[in-house]
Protein backbone atom coordinates (compact mmCIF):
# COMPACT_ATOMS: atom_id res chain seq x y z
CA UNK A 1 0.00 0.00 0.00
CA UNK A 2 1.39 3.18 -1.11
CA UNK A 3 2.07 6.19 1.11
CA UNK A 4 0.75 9.62 0.21
CA UNK A 5 3.30 12.07 -0.82
CA UNK A 6 3.18 15.76 -2.14
CA UNK A 7 6.93 15.38 -3.00
CA UNK A 8 9.14 13.38 -2.12
CA UNK A 9 8.69 9.53 -2.24
CA UNK A 10 7.26 8.19 0.94
CA UNK A 11 8.10 4.50 1.01
CA UNK A 12 11.08 3.41 3.71
CA UNK A 13 13.10 0.62 4.25
CA UNK A 14 12.26 -2.10 6.83
CA UNK A 15 13.90 -2.38 9.55
CA UNK A 16 16.13 -5.23 8.75
CA UNK A 17 17.26 -3.48 5.65
CA UNK A 18 18.17 -0.57 8.16
CA UNK A 19 20.09 -2.96 10.55
CA UNK A 20 21.91 -4.47 7.70
CA UNK A 21 23.22 -1.27 5.94
CA UNK A 22 23.86 0.09 9.80
CA UNK A 23 26.13 -3.00 10.37
CA UNK A 24 27.63 -2.70 6.27
CA UNK A 25 28.72 0.60 7.37
CA UNK A 26 30.27 0.44 11.13
CA UNK A 27 32.55 -2.50 9.76
CA UNK A 28 33.87 -0.11 7.38
CA UNK A 29 36.80 0.98 9.68
CA UNK A 30 38.36 3.39 7.70
CA UNK A 31 35.00 5.09 6.66
CA UNK A 32 34.36 5.50 10.28
CA UNK A 33 37.21 7.23 11.48
CA UNK A 34 37.30 9.83 8.50
CA UNK A 35 33.62 10.40 9.36
CA UNK A 36 34.27 11.00 13.30
CA UNK A 37 37.69 13.22 12.59
CA UNK A 38 35.72 15.57 10.70
CA UNK A 39 34.25 18.98 11.96
CA UNK A 40 31.44 18.72 10.39
CA UNK A 41 27.76 16.82 11.00
CA UNK A 42 27.83 14.00 8.59
CA UNK A 43 25.00 11.28 7.87
CA UNK A 44 24.95 8.65 5.63
CA UNK A 45 21.00 8.27 4.00
CA UNK A 46 19.56 5.43 2.00
CA UNK A 47 17.79 5.76 -1.10
CA UNK A 48 14.73 6.38 1.15
CA UNK A 49 16.45 9.45 2.74
CA UNK A 50 16.77 7.37 5.96
CA UNK A 51 19.49 8.06 8.17
CA UNK A 52 21.65 4.58 8.17
CA UNK A 53 24.93 5.74 9.71
CA UNK A 54 26.75 9.34 11.22
CA UNK A 55 29.41 10.71 12.88
CA UNK A 56 29.55 11.10 16.44
CA UNK A 57 29.61 14.83 16.02
CA UNK A 58 25.62 14.70 14.29
CA UNK A 59 24.28 12.71 17.02
CA UNK A 60 25.89 14.55 20.08
CA UNK A 61 24.70 17.90 18.32
CA UNK A 62 20.87 16.64 18.37
CA UNK A 63 21.54 15.61 21.31
CA UNK A 64 20.94 12.35 21.22
CA UNK A 65 22.44 9.40 23.36
CA UNK A 66 23.65 7.48 20.21
CA UNK A 67 23.41 6.65 16.83
CA UNK A 68 20.97 3.73 17.55
CA UNK A 69 17.88 6.71 18.42
CA UNK A 70 18.60 8.03 15.34
CA UNK A 71 18.85 5.09 12.66
CA UNK A 72 15.90 5.06 10.17
CA UNK A 73 14.48 8.75 10.80
CA UNK A 74 15.11 11.14 7.98
CA UNK A 75 16.54 14.41 8.37
CA UNK A 76 13.54 16.77 9.07
CA UNK A 77 12.20 13.57 11.86
CA UNK A 78 16.06 13.77 13.23
CA UNK A 79 15.84 17.62 14.08
CA UNK A 80 12.51 17.45 14.96
CA UNK A 81 11.42 19.51 12.11
CA UNK A 82 7.23 20.66 12.56
CA UNK A 83 6.69 19.54 9.38
CA UNK A 84 8.27 15.95 9.79
CA UNK A 85 5.18 15.01 12.00
CA UNK A 86 1.95 16.65 9.76
CA UNK A 87 2.06 13.58 7.26
CA UNK A 88 2.19 9.99 7.32
CA UNK A 89 4.78 9.66 5.04
CA UNK A 90 7.12 11.79 7.47
CA UNK A 91 9.87 14.17 6.20
CA UNK A 92 10.05 15.30 2.98
CA UNK A 93 6.18 14.72 1.94
CA UNK A 94 4.37 17.80 2.60
CA UNK A 95 4.04 20.72 0.38
CA UNK A 96 6.35 22.76 2.72
CA UNK A 97 8.87 20.00 1.91
CA UNK A 98 8.65 21.65 -2.15
CA UNK A 99 10.65 24.41 -0.37
CA UNK A 100 13.23 23.02 1.97
CA UNK A 101 16.88 23.37 1.26
CA UNK A 102 17.50 19.53 2.98
CA UNK A 103 14.94 17.47 0.77
CA UNK A 104 15.72 19.64 -2.44
CA UNK A 105 20.01 18.86 -1.81
CA UNK A 106 18.97 15.04 -1.07
CA UNK A 107 16.58 14.60 -4.14
CA UNK A 108 19.51 16.16 -6.71
CA UNK A 109 22.67 14.01 -5.01
CA UNK A 110 20.09 11.16 -5.75
CA UNK A 111 20.27 12.44 -9.24
CA UNK A 112 23.84 11.88 -9.70
CA UNK A 113 24.80 15.81 -8.51
CA UNK A 114 26.67 17.05 -5.81
CA UNK A 115 24.23 19.58 -4.03
CA UNK A 116 24.83 22.85 -1.16
CA UNK A 117 21.79 24.80 -0.09
CA UNK A 118 20.68 26.25 2.55
CA UNK A 119 18.06 25.45 4.52
CA UNK A 120 15.79 27.12 7.11
CA UNK A 121 13.99 24.61 9.84
CA UNK A 122 11.29 25.34 12.65
CA UNK A 123 11.47 23.03 15.22
CA UNK A 124 8.91 21.76 17.23
CA UNK A 125 9.00 23.39 19.96
CA UNK A 126 9.31 26.62 18.32
CA UNK A 127 12.67 27.10 17.92
CA UNK A 128 14.25 27.67 14.72
CA UNK A 129 17.53 26.63 12.74
CA UNK A 130 19.35 27.88 9.98
CA UNK A 131 21.59 25.58 8.09
CA UNK A 132 23.50 25.18 5.33
CA UNK A 133 23.38 21.29 3.61
CA UNK A 134 25.66 19.62 1.39
CA UNK A 135 24.25 16.50 -0.64
CA UNK A 136 26.53 14.04 -2.22
CA UNK A 137 26.05 11.08 -4.00
CA UNK A 138 27.95 7.63 -3.21
CA UNK A 139 27.45 4.14 -3.98
CA UNK A 140 28.61 0.98 -1.85
CA UNK A 141 28.36 -2.62 -2.30
CA UNK A 142 26.20 -1.57 -5.47
CA UNK A 143 23.89 0.52 -3.95
CA UNK A 144 23.13 3.84 -3.78
CA UNK A 145 23.47 5.89 -0.86
CA UNK A 146 23.48 10.32 -0.14
CA UNK A 147 26.17 11.51 2.30
CA UNK A 148 24.62 14.79 3.64
CA UNK A 149 26.08 17.22 5.44
CA UNK A 150 25.13 19.91 7.81
CA UNK A 151 26.52 23.04 9.33
CA UNK A 152 24.98 24.93 11.27
CA UNK A 153 24.60 28.68 10.45
CA UNK A 154 22.15 29.89 12.53
CA UNK A 155 24.24 32.52 14.44
CA UNK A 156 25.37 33.30 11.12
CA UNK A 157 22.18 34.43 10.30
CA UNK A 158 21.08 35.99 13.54
CA UNK A 159 24.29 38.52 13.45
CA UNK A 160 23.27 39.31 9.36
CA UNK A 161 19.77 40.36 10.53
CA UNK A 162 21.25 41.97 13.68
CA UNK A 163 23.54 44.08 11.66
CA UNK A 164 20.78 44.73 9.00
CA UNK A 165 18.30 46.56 11.40
CA UNK A 166 21.24 47.90 13.96
CA UNK A 167 23.35 49.02 10.54
CA UNK A 168 20.87 49.72 8.17
CA UNK A 169 17.44 50.52 9.42
CA UNK A 170 18.61 52.11 12.72
CA UNK A 171 21.00 53.73 11.76
CA UNK A 172 18.69 55.39 9.08
CA UNK A 173 16.58 56.36 11.14
CA UNK A 174 19.13 58.21 13.27
CA UNK A 175 20.57 59.53 10.73
CA UNK A 176 17.33 60.91 9.20
CA UNK A 177 16.43 62.59 13.26
CA UNK A 178 19.84 64.40 13.30
CA UNK A 179 19.23 65.68 9.60
CA UNK A 180 15.74 66.88 11.29
CA UNK A 181 17.15 68.42 14.46
CA UNK A 182 19.80 70.19 11.97
CA UNK A 183 17.47 72.32 10.18
CA UNK A 184 15.48 72.52 13.30
CA UNK A 185 17.76 74.60 14.78
CA UNK A 186 17.89 77.42 11.74
CA UNK A 187 14.01 77.24 11.26
CA UNK A 188 12.40 80.26 11.97
CA UNK A 189 9.29 79.53 11.66
CA UNK A 190 6.88 78.34 14.52
CA UNK A 191 4.54 75.97 12.30
CA UNK A 192 7.50 74.32 10.50
CA UNK A 193 8.93 74.38 13.76
CA UNK A 194 5.90 72.46 15.03
CA UNK A 195 5.75 69.99 11.82
CA UNK A 196 9.53 68.69 12.17
CA UNK A 197 9.52 68.21 16.32
CA UNK A 198 6.26 66.03 15.21
CA UNK A 199 8.33 64.09 12.80
CA UNK A 200 11.34 64.01 14.93
CA UNK A 201 9.20 62.46 17.47
CA UNK A 202 7.59 59.58 15.26
CA UNK A 203 11.37 59.02 14.18
CA UNK A 204 12.72 59.02 17.54
CA UNK A 205 9.72 56.27 18.42
CA UNK A 206 10.36 54.42 15.28
CA UNK A 207 13.92 53.63 16.41
CA UNK A 208 13.29 52.98 20.36
CA UNK A 209 11.02 50.50 18.63
CA UNK A 210 13.17 48.77 16.87
CA UNK A 211 15.61 48.36 19.24
CA UNK A 212 13.14 47.07 21.90
CA UNK A 213 11.89 44.15 18.96
CA UNK A 214 15.71 43.41 18.80
CA UNK A 215 16.07 43.03 22.57
CA UNK A 216 12.82 41.16 22.78
CA UNK A 217 13.72 38.62 20.64
CA UNK A 218 16.92 37.81 21.79
CA UNK A 219 15.40 37.26 24.91
CA UNK A 220 12.58 34.48 23.36
CA UNK A 221 15.02 33.37 21.62
CA UNK A 222 16.91 32.72 24.53
CA UNK A 223 14.39 31.47 26.84
CA UNK A 224 14.70 34.17 29.00
CA UNK A 225 11.44 36.20 28.63
CA UNK A 226 9.24 36.72 31.19
CA UNK A 227 6.01 37.56 30.61
CA UNK A 228 4.54 40.73 31.89
CA UNK A 229 0.89 40.21 32.09
CA UNK A 230 -2.29 42.40 32.67
CA UNK A 231 -6.04 42.75 31.88
CA UNK A 232 -6.08 44.09 28.24
CA UNK A 233 -8.76 45.43 25.94
CA UNK A 234 -9.35 44.30 22.56
CA UNK A 235 -10.30 47.10 21.50
CA UNK A 236 -8.16 49.66 22.75
CA UNK A 237 -4.89 47.99 21.91
CA UNK A 238 -6.48 47.55 18.49
CA UNK A 239 -6.74 51.41 18.57
CA UNK A 240 -3.23 51.43 20.45
CA UNK A 241 -1.55 49.65 17.31
CA UNK A 242 -3.50 51.63 14.86
CA UNK A 243 -2.76 54.76 15.95
CA UNK A 244 1.26 53.89 16.01
CA UNK A 245 1.38 53.02 12.08
CA UNK A 246 -1.37 55.77 11.34
CA UNK A 247 1.89 58.05 11.35
CA UNK A 248 4.11 55.38 10.30
CA UNK A 249 5.90 55.58 6.72
CA UNK A 250 4.15 52.38 5.29
CA UNK A 251 0.74 53.78 5.76
CA UNK A 252 1.76 56.89 3.77
CA UNK A 253 -1.21 57.05 1.06
CA UNK A 254 -2.83 54.22 2.59
CA UNK A 255 -5.79 53.77 5.39
CA UNK A 256 -6.16 51.64 8.44
CA UNK A 257 -9.82 50.29 9.61
CA UNK A 258 -10.68 48.91 12.66
CA UNK A 259 -14.30 46.94 11.90
CA UNK A 260 -17.31 48.57 13.05
CA UNK A 261 -18.67 45.33 14.93
CA UNK A 262 -15.18 44.37 16.13
CA UNK A 263 -15.84 43.16 19.86
CA UNK A 264 -14.84 44.64 23.05
CA UNK A 265 -13.40 41.41 25.08
CA UNK A 266 -11.37 41.52 28.32
CA UNK A 267 -8.51 38.92 28.79
CA UNK A 268 -5.07 38.42 30.51
CA UNK A 269 -1.85 38.18 28.34
CA UNK A 270 1.10 40.06 27.99
CA UNK A 271 0.23 43.48 26.32
CA UNK A 272 3.92 44.72 25.15
CA UNK A 273 4.20 40.89 23.13
CA UNK A 274 0.24 41.01 22.13
CA UNK A 275 1.11 44.81 20.75
CA UNK A 276 4.09 43.27 19.21
CA UNK A 277 2.56 40.72 17.07
CA UNK A 278 -0.29 43.03 15.89
CA UNK A 279 2.00 45.60 14.90
CA UNK A 280 4.16 43.14 12.76
CA UNK A 281 1.08 42.14 11.26
CA UNK A 282 0.00 45.73 10.34
CA UNK A 283 3.54 46.59 9.43
CA UNK A 284 3.59 43.72 6.63
CA UNK A 285 -0.14 44.09 5.76
CA UNK A 286 0.73 48.09 5.01
CA UNK A 287 3.64 47.07 3.00
CA UNK A 288 1.88 44.52 0.98
CA UNK A 289 -0.94 47.16 0.37
CA UNK A 290 -1.02 49.08 -2.90
CA UNK A 291 -1.58 53.17 -2.64
CA UNK A 292 -5.22 54.12 -1.62
CA UNK A 293 -6.12 50.63 0.01
CA UNK A 294 -7.30 49.94 3.35
CA UNK A 295 -5.50 47.44 6.21
CA UNK A 296 -8.51 45.99 8.25
CA UNK A 297 -8.48 44.99 12.00
CA UNK A 298 -10.49 43.07 13.60
CA UNK A 299 -11.35 41.24 16.79
CA UNK A 300 -14.38 38.60 17.96
CA UNK A 301 -14.32 36.35 20.98
CA UNK A 302 -14.75 32.20 19.77
CA UNK A 303 -15.53 30.27 22.60
CA UNK A 304 -12.74 30.65 25.36
CA UNK A 305 -10.55 32.65 22.36
CA UNK A 306 -10.46 36.18 21.93
CA UNK A 307 -9.35 36.19 17.59
CA UNK A 308 -7.78 39.16 16.30
CA UNK A 309 -7.13 39.27 12.50
CA UNK A 310 -5.47 41.96 9.96
CA UNK A 311 -6.27 42.09 6.24
CA UNK A 312 -5.36 43.49 2.78
CA UNK A 313 -6.51 42.59 -0.19
CA UNK A 314 -3.07 41.09 -1.56
CA UNK A 315 -2.85 37.90 -2.08
CA UNK A 316 0.84 36.54 -1.14
CA UNK A 317 2.17 33.85 -3.55
CA UNK A 318 2.26 30.45 -2.72
CA UNK A 319 6.10 29.74 -2.76
CA UNK A 320 5.97 32.51 0.09
CA UNK A 321 3.81 30.99 1.97
CA UNK A 322 5.29 28.06 2.29
CA UNK A 323 8.08 29.53 4.01
CA UNK A 324 6.49 32.49 5.79
CA UNK A 325 7.09 31.45 9.31
CA UNK A 326 10.63 30.41 8.96
CA UNK A 327 13.29 32.55 10.68
CA UNK A 328 15.39 34.86 8.05
CA UNK A 329 13.02 33.91 5.19
CA UNK A 330 11.98 37.58 3.64
CA UNK A 331 11.19 38.73 0.45
CA UNK A 332 12.95 42.41 1.66
CA UNK A 333 16.40 41.29 1.32
CA UNK A 334 19.47 39.87 3.44
CA UNK A 335 19.10 39.89 7.42
CA UNK A 336 15.32 40.55 6.96
CA UNK A 337 12.79 37.88 7.57
CA UNK A 338 12.31 38.77 11.68
CA UNK A 339 8.92 39.73 11.59
CA UNK A 340 6.71 36.85 10.59
CA UNK A 341 9.14 34.37 12.49
CA UNK A 342 9.00 36.67 15.87
CA UNK A 343 5.02 36.52 15.40
CA UNK A 344 5.10 32.00 16.30
CA UNK A 345 7.79 32.62 18.52
CA UNK A 346 5.74 35.11 20.55
CA UNK A 347 2.57 34.45 19.78
CA UNK A 348 2.72 30.57 20.47
CA UNK A 349 5.56 29.64 22.53
CA UNK A 350 4.88 32.15 24.96
CA UNK A 351 1.39 33.35 24.66
CA UNK A 352 0.36 29.75 24.36
CA UNK A 353 -2.13 31.20 21.27
CA UNK A 354 -2.05 30.55 17.86
CA UNK A 355 -0.70 32.49 14.56
CA UNK A 356 -1.03 31.48 11.18
CA UNK A 357 -2.87 33.00 7.82
CA UNK A 358 -5.11 32.87 4.82
CA UNK A 359 -4.38 34.02 1.48
CA UNK A 360 -6.32 33.37 -1.66
CA UNK A 361 -7.04 35.60 -4.85
CA UNK A 362 -10.95 36.10 -4.24
CA UNK A 363 -10.45 36.98 -0.54
CA UNK A 364 -6.97 38.75 -0.32
CA UNK A 365 -5.22 38.16 2.65
CA UNK A 366 -5.46 37.41 6.37
CA UNK A 367 -3.36 37.34 9.47
CA UNK A 368 -4.33 35.74 12.45
CA UNK A 369 -4.29 35.67 16.21
CA UNK A 370 -6.06 33.49 18.14
CA UNK A 371 -5.03 34.47 22.07
CA UNK A 372 -6.44 32.08 25.42
CA UNK A 373 -8.84 34.17 27.62
CA UNK A 374 -6.36 33.43 30.39
CA UNK A 375 -2.75 32.47 29.26
CA UNK A 376 -2.08 29.96 31.98
CA UNK A 377 1.54 31.06 32.15
CA UNK A 378 0.24 34.65 33.72
CA UNK A 379 -0.71 33.14 36.86
CA UNK A 380 -2.73 35.30 39.23
CA UNK A 381 -3.24 38.69 37.25
CA UNK A 382 -4.87 41.92 38.77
Amino acid sequence: MSIHTDFAPAERSSDKKILEQNTMFGKAEVLSKLLNVTSTMVAILNKERQIVYANKLFFQKLGAANLNTLIGKRPGEAVFCIHAIEAPGGCGTTKFCTVCGAVNAILEAQEGAVSMKECRITTQNSGALDLKVTATPYEWENEPYTIFAIEDISNEKRKQALEQVFFHDILNAAGGISGLTSVLEITEDPQEMAEMAKIINRGTNHLIEEIKSQRLLTAAENGALVLNCKKIASLEILQDVASIYANHEVCTNKFIHIQSDAEEVEFKSDHILVRRILGNMLKNALEATMPGDTVTLDCKRKDEKIAFSVHNKVVIPSEIQLQLFNRSFSTKGLGRGIGTYSMKLFGEKYLKGEVDFLSTPKKGTTFFLRLPAENPDCGAVK
